[in-house]
């Protein structure tokens, strides 16, 4: 017999996000900067794949900033999402916006 396919539904506020590769970067003057050196905290972007019923600030497709401890991992037929609440978001990108910074992706 074969498992019925099941949707996930988040739940509440909560909301989950695939983070974006968390490998190494480069600064500005181009020098590499491994995964592994830890300078500050730092947080990073992800893209929403899922929304509770009470989220209000975000949606499917949006990319967010947040805190890599705030939230839970969760692999989804071996890809890793991030299930966290919408309050530990600290920001998010999308194309509308009413109170915005001046900046863009």
């Amino acid at each position: 017999m074969q498992d019925p396919k099941l949707e996930i539904q988040m739940l509440h506020d909560r909301v989950m996000v695939r983070p974006d590769s968390g490998g190494e970067r480069r600064s500005n003057a181009g020098i590499v900067i491994p995964a592994t050196a830890e300078v500050a905290k730092r947080l990073i972007w992800g893209e929403v794949f899922g929304v509770g019923a009470n989220v209000r600030t975000v949606k499917v497709g949006d990319r967010v900033l947040f805190a890599r401890d705030d939230q839970y991992e969760v692999d989804v037929h071996g890809v890793t999402y991030l299930v966290l609440r919408e309050r530990e978001l600290h920001a998010v990108a999308t194309e509308r916006t009413e109170h915005g910074t001046g900046l863009y992706l």
